[in-house]
C-alpha cells in the first residue's frame, strides 16, 4: 500500500483469532478486545476466525465465534463451511478465494494474527503471510519460532551472555532416561515443568515429589514433543512491553504480577481477576527500571521480535535480572499486561494498535527492497 492510497481511504486490516491450540479461546477474547480497539475512521477490521479444527470462517461464522468469547465455544454443524483460501492479491494485498455464493470478501492491507499458541505463534502463519508478501503484525518467522521455542529461546539468550535461571530441556524419546533425583541434584527443588513450545501456563506444573514430577511429565508431553524443566527462582515476577522494529524499539513502565496462589496460572492470567495482584507500575529504583527496559529491548534484539513483544523477568532480592522468558503474541484480554503497560506509558489501545499496524507496514516496505534476483559476478 503506498502513502497515497493509506492517505485516501482506510486501511483493511484482517485480524485473525483462533486456531488450533489450547490457547483458542484465549485468542478469541484478545481478538474481540483487538477489533473493538481500532479506531473505525482509520481503519476498516476484517475478523477471520479460525475454528479448533483449523477451518477459516469468515462474515457470520466469524463473528459468530467471537460474539461469546469467554462464555462459550460455537459448534459448527456444518462440515463444508465457506471454503476460504488465501491468494496473492495485487501490490501488497491478500484475497481470498472462496466456492460459496455472495459478495467476494474484500483484499487485505496488513494482517494482525492473534493466534496464541502453536499454528499462530511459531512462525508457521507467518511464513504463509510472508509467501503471499502481505505486512503483518508481530514478530517474523525466525523470531516467532525462536520466541515460541522456550528451550532455543534460553540457549540463545543464553550464548549471549543475557542472564537466565538453570534449565534442562528433554524430547520425548528420551523422557525414560529423565530421573527425579538427578534433576534436583541440578536444579533444586521445586522445578517447572513446561512444554517448550506453548504459552499461556498452558501444561505447565510446580514439583515437589518425585510422584509430582511423573505426573508433570504426563502433562507436559501431552502438549509438546518437548519439554523444559527451570529451577524455582526466588524473586519478584515483572513484565515489560517491547514496541517497535529493530533500531526503533522501545519499552513500555515495567509492571509486576504478585500471584495468589504462588505462581501465575493459566486461571489467574485470563479468567480470574482476583488470581493475581498488579502492580503498575511496579515498585522499583529508577536505575532498576532502566536496566530492565534495557535488558527487554535486548533481548528483542538479540531474537530478532520486532512489531510487539512482552518480556517476563524475575527480579532477585540483591538486585539482579533474569530473563525467564518472551511472548511474541502477547494477550489483548481486559486484564492483560501488554496493552495495560503500554496504556500506562501513555499509550491508549487505539493508538497502540495504530503503531503495531504502521510498523508492520513499514517492515514490509523495507524488506520489499531488498533484492531477490541472483546476478552476480559472472562465472568463468
Amino acid at each position: 500500500m503506498t502513502a497515497q492510497s493509506e492517505q485516501s481511504r482506510r486501511i483493511r486490516v484482517g485480524v485473525l483469532f483462533g486456531g488450533r491450540s489450547a490457547e483458542h479461546e484465549i485468542s478469541l477474547i484478545s481478538a474481540r478486545n483487538i477489533i473493538e480497539g481500532f479506531d473505525s475512521q482509520r481503519y476498516e477490521v476484517i475478523p477471520i476466525g479460525i475454528d479448533r479444527e483449523g477451518r477459516w470462517r469468515l462474515a457470520r461464522d466469524a463473528r459468530r465465534m467471537l460474539v461469546d468469547a469467554g462464555k462459550s465455544l460455537p459448534v459448527f454443524s456444518d462440515r463444508t463451511p465457506e471454503d476460504l483460501g488465501l491468494i496473492p492479491g495485487e501490490a501488497e494485498q491478500l484475497a481470498f478465494a472462496h466456492n460459496a455464493s455472495g459478495d467476494s470478501p474484500p483484499a487485505l492491507d496488513v494482517v494482525f494474527p492473534v493466534l496464541h499458541g502453536p499454528f499462530g505463534e511459531d512462525g508457521s502463519m507467518q511464513g504463509l503471510l510472508k509467501i503471499l508478501n502481505l505486512p503483518f503484525v508481530g514478530p517474523g518467522v525466525a523470531g516467532s519460532a525462536v520466541g515460541m521455542d522456550k528451550d532455543l529461546m534460553k540457549r540463545l539468550l543464553r550464548d549471549a551472555g543475557i542472564p537466565i535461571g538453570r534449565f534442562r530441556s528433554v524430547h520425548a524419546h528420551r523422557r525414560a532416561e529423565i530421573i527425579y533425583a538427578d534433576v534436583t541434584a541440578e536444579l533444586g527443588s521445586p522445578v517447572y515443568v513446561k512444554p517448550a513450545n506453548m504459552g499461556s501456563s498452558v501444561g505447565i506444573s510446580r514439583v515437589s515429589t518425585a510422584d509430582e514430577f511423573a505426573a508433570a511429565l504426563d502433562m507436559a508431553f501431552a502438549y509438546d514433543n518437548k519439554i523444559i524443566i527451570e529451577e524455582s527462582i526466588i524473586g519478584r515476577e515483572i513484565e515489560c512491553a517491547v514496541l517497535g522494529n529493530l533500531g526503533k524499539m522501545r519499552a513500555s513502565v515495567p509492571g509486576e504480577i504478585i500471584p495468589r496462589d504462588g505462581w501465575y496460572s493459566y486461571q489467574a492470567k485470563y479468567f480470574d481477576e482476583n488470581g493475581a495482584a498488579l502492580r503498575m507500575p511496579a515498585d522499583m529504583k529508577p536505575d532498576s527500571v532502566k536496566a530492565l527496559q534495557d535488558l527487554s529491548i535486548r533481548t528483542c534484539e538479540i531474537l530478532e521480535l520486532e512489531g510487539m513483544t512482552r518480556v517476563d523477568v524475575f527480579l532477585t532480592a540483591d538486585g539482579e535480572i533474569l530473563i525467564n522468558e518472551v511472548n511474541t503474541i502477547p494477550g489483548f484480554t481486559g486484564i492483560s499486561m501488554y496493552p495495560k503497560l503500554w496504556e500506562l506509558s501513555g499509550m491508549p489501545l487505539s493508538d497502540l494498535l495504530h503503531e503495531l499496524v504502521s510498523q508492520a507496514l513499514e517492515r514490509h516496505r523495507r524488506e520489499a527492497g531488498l533484492r531477490i534476483d541472483a546476478d552476480g559476478p559472472a562465472s568463468t
